[in-house]
């Protein structure tokens, strides 16, 4: 079944306005996405008609509101084919998680040990370790990049008996390009390394089963994903939650406390103290059932399709630059640009003149973009509701704004 973008376009009330007078076409999905009428009635009916506390009242609100939290639980796992709920643990989004999970590593970390990650990490997969490794005396290597992608030799080379955790982005927000986290898994399993993944681009787009990819740890956000904001996932293999200490502490996830020490609840809720983000949980649970109507397959295969259009336009234009691999098959929905000559804030700022959102900037990645010897760059990021006229749009205004600087420079 192919999607029909055009339909799905209804769904979205944001889309339909225009800015400055052009109809807006919203490719900053990397960012975030726009939320489907399902999920912001979901998010207006608990707050109208189950809104409680969860998990500790037994009236019937309280009781609703935690049916649907737990609930939207079990679709996350459902979604990631996780072992069990005991092993989804909701945070605020992937940093949060990120986090969570640096702090597990300095209950393992030696000094001497080594983390192993890329140079295309977001930030939020970055400095955690960094101060995880400056906290331990461990130190923190990179694998840097062949053609836009991993360079798998240069990783197999820095794996050793002295790695202890392998974290790396399963798409890059800047490249665009897979990571074959299976793969890596495997190899660093032998090495006995803990492997973390950062699903934030991924989880969303292609069908995710964690079990298969074998991976300690994976992390996602629920907003790139037509959920709400402040809502997000930690996966991880239950023997090692078991092992992690919780990161907060107060209400909610403990099981007694006396006057001098406490004790923990059982999996997941030993994570979750305080009062959790409950309607963004349940709207959550809602977005996953929108995109399981539509089919992760059916999504890959529609935003390939738009890549397969718009890529080798891109590429053809003179004087842009095109970040990550040039195979249109190996390239996701993620696409970094420049214009030669020009800020990319200044073709962000042209583009958005013709009503086309894109992000400009170092996409919290500064290492990579570093590395690519670059000081920012322009992002245009596609979802479902993302058409081939969009594209076309897209090219027709950088077009535009090549025309118009060429006159003022």
């Amino acid at each position: 079944m192919i999607l029909d973008s055009e339909k799905i376009r209804q769904d979205f009330p944001i889309l339909k306005q225009d800015i400055n007078d052009e109809p807006l076409v919203y490719l900053d999905n990397a960012a975030t996405t726009q939320k489907p009428q399902q999920v912001l009635a979901c998010l207006n009916d608990y707050y109208q008609q189950d809104n409680a506390n969860v998990h500790r009242g037994v009236h019937t609100l309280a009781e609703r509101a935690t049916a649907k939290y737990e609930a939207s639980r079990g679709k996350v796992r459902d979604f990631l084919n996780a072992g069990s709920v005991k092993e989804i643990l909701f945070t605020r989004g992937t940093t949060t998680a990120l986090n969570w999970v640096a702090k597990f590593a300095e209950q393992v970390l030696q000094p001497g040990d080594e983390v192993l990650i890329s140079i295309m990490e977001h930030h939020s997969n970055l400095i955690p370790w960094q101060e995880a490794c400056r906290r331990k005396r461990a130190k923190l290597v990179y694998v840097y990049l062949k053609d836009g992608q991993l360079d798998l030799e240069d990783f197999n080379n820095k794996l050793t008996a002295k790695t202890k955790f392998v974290s790396l982005a399963h798409v890059s927000n800047v490249l665009g390009c897979i990571n074959p986290v299976k793969e890596i898994a495997e190899l660093a399993h032998c090495y006995g390394a803990y492997v973390v993944v950062d699903g934030a681009q991924s989880v969303p787009h292609m069908p995710i089963d964690v079990q298969d990819l074998d991976c300690d740890f994976f992390a996602l956000s629920g907003h790139k994903m037509l959920a709400p904001t402040g809502i997000g996932v930690l996966y991880g293999k239950e023997k090692l939650l078991e092992q992690m200490s919780p990161i907060e502490f107060g209400g909610e996830m403990i099981d007694f406390v006396y006057e001098h020490e406490a004790s923990w609840k059982e999996l997941p809720w030993k994570f979750e103290a305080g009062t959790p983000n409950i309607a963004g949980a349940i709207a959550f649970g809602e977005a996953i059932d929108y995109l399981i109507k539509l089919g992760m397959e059916q999504v890959h295969a529609h935003e390939q399709e738009l890549v397969d259009y718009v890529l080798p336009k891109l590429q053809e234009i003179r004087g842009l630059t095109v970040y990550g691999p040039a195979d249109t098959a190996k390239h996701t929905g993620v696409i970094a640009f420049n214009l030669d000559g020009l800020h990319p804030h200044d073709v962000a700022t042209a583009l958005d003149y013709e009503g086309v959102a894109v992000r400009a900037g170092h996409h919290c990645a500064q290492p990579l973009i570093n590395y690519l010897g670059i000081h920012s760059a322009v992002r245009a990021s596609f979802y479902i509701y993302n058409t081939k006229e969009d594209c076309d749009k897209l090219i027709e205004a950088i077009f535009k704004t090549k025309e118009f600087f060429n006159g003022t420079l």
